[in-house]
């Protein structure tokens, strides 16, 4: 049977929502636990590796974490199971276990949206998200010609972190209109911060109204075409990145029994306290709602100093917090997706890689069931994670429900969970 321990509050993600609520909950001397599947706190936005250059917030956060004795962080951990009410099962490279918690604080973070359009599936098309991440971990891109596609600020991120990696960015199309751009620049006055970062992130490559229409190449991608203000143009590259904003990941809280939004990318419904429909399970980050790194920290704080009962202190954040969520609420009008993006996949673009599922086989599909039962969409190595997101854009199905083990699980850890007369722990 696996090992069983015990804390006072747990915390799913140590982005930067999941540490600004450790930090907030340690000075009530509570009992906190971390556990994050990356190999050190930072989340998507603060991924370190041989290829990151770490920014001084994602340095204090992490020596706020170690200056606590009461809080543990458990890297390179995932979560498999809710065995019980009040349990997880976790495992890492070494073992298996669970662990109780009076408080639950979800920081599951977000994953990109990836949409399938011609060519996608070619060696060198990556998400945006995914160019920075592999950069960072030490992908050596020095002389290469990218192009970047899709929507939102990333875009502009990910092409900065290429550039400065040696890569030559050949062009960053915005699907979103010059008068939406425009509009957002505009407003970020209210926000220094973010008008300051986005001179510092203006490039000559960027084209408003522009959208990918295919990658093409023989062995890997060779160029891209691009529908660009009414006229197809086509450029020679080495790789293709394409963001099209992000989702929230919501399966463990859909495990748990957490309420959704109903509009939108499903997100985890939180109240003022930052609690979720469950009475002691609370959320913060962009599982509430893709918001960046300021929001998950106000949220993420307001989260902690809650879940150990400092109403007080909690308080204090929600200035800030408002100030973020008018951020974010500009941000999705802005780049709102347009209703053209959903005519990129041809009749024979996969949609489900995995099975090699294409478009034209699930047109006529009635919903997420009918699809996986006749057509084995979702089936696959990543269980739905990346079809199932795009069909939901493409098709509106609802997304299929989460079922365990949520990861890849060795079969030790899965029996510890059975005695031995073979009841269910």
């Amino acid at each position: 049977m696996t090992a069983l321990e015990h804390c006072d509050v747990l915390i799913v993600g140590a982005g930067p929502a999941g540490m600004a609520a450790a930090v907030a909950a340690a000075p009530s001397g509570a009992s906190i636990v971390v556990i994050d599947d990356n190999p050190v706190p930072g989340g998507q936005i603060w991924r370190d590796g041989p290829g990151a250059s770490l920014p001084a917030a994602a340095r204090k956060w992490r020596d706020a974490l170690e200056r606590h004795a009461n809080i543990r962080v458990c890297s390179g951990t995932r979560v498999i199971a809710v065995p019980a009410r009040n349990e997880l099962l976790l495992e890492d490279a070494e073992r298996g276990w669970r662990v109780q918690w009076k408080k639950l604080i979800l920081c599951t973070g977000a994953r990109e949206l990836l949409l399938p359009f011609p060519g996608w599936t070619l060696p060198g098309v990556t998400g945006a998200g995914g160019l920075q991440a592999l950069i960072k971990a030490g992908l050596p891109v020095e002389g290469e010609r990218i192009v970047i596609a899709g929507s939102g600020p990333l875009l502009l991120a990910a092409a900065a972190t290429a550039r400065a990696a040696g890569a030559k960015v050949a062009r960053i199309a915005e699907q979103a209109s010059f008068a939406a751009v425009a509009g957002f620049a505009a407003n970020l006055w209210r926000w220094p911060g973010k008008a300051a970062q986005s001179v510092m992130l203006a490039d000559p490559q960027y084209r408003t109204s522009s959208r990918i229409a295919s990658a093409r190449g023989s062995t890997q991608v060779e160029s891209v075409r691009l529908l660009q203000g009414g006229r197809e143009v086509e450029i020679a590259c080495d790789r293709v990145a394409c963001g099209f904003g992000l989702t929230p990941n919501t399966q463990l809280g859909r495990l748990l029994g957490c309420t959704l939004t109903a509009e939108g990318a499903p997100a985890l419904v939180v109240d003022a306290r930052q609690l979720t429909s469950l009475s002691d399970v609370y959320a913060a980050g962009e599982c509430t709602g893709f918001g960046g790194s300021e929001r998950a920290l106000a949220q993420g704080t307001i989260a902690g100093y809650t879940a150990v009962g400092n109403e007080r202190a909690a308080k204090q954040h929600e200035a800030e917090r408002a100030r973020w969520s008018a951020f974010a609420a500009q941000l999705h009008r802005s780049f709102a997706l347009a209703p053209e993006i959903r005519q990129m996949p041809q009749p024979d673009t996969l949609v489900c890689r995995c099975e090699d599922v294409p478009f034209s086989a699930l047109a006529d599909c009635t919903g997420w069931t009918d699809a996986k039962l006749h057509r084995r969409c979702g089936m696959g190595a990543c269980q739905g994670r990346v079809c199932g997101d795009a069909a939901q854009f493409l098709f509106g199905w609802t997304p299929p429900a989460p079922r365990p083990p949520l990861s890849p699980v060795r079969i030790a850890t899965l029996a510890g969970l059975v005695s031995e007369d073979g009841d269910r722990q």
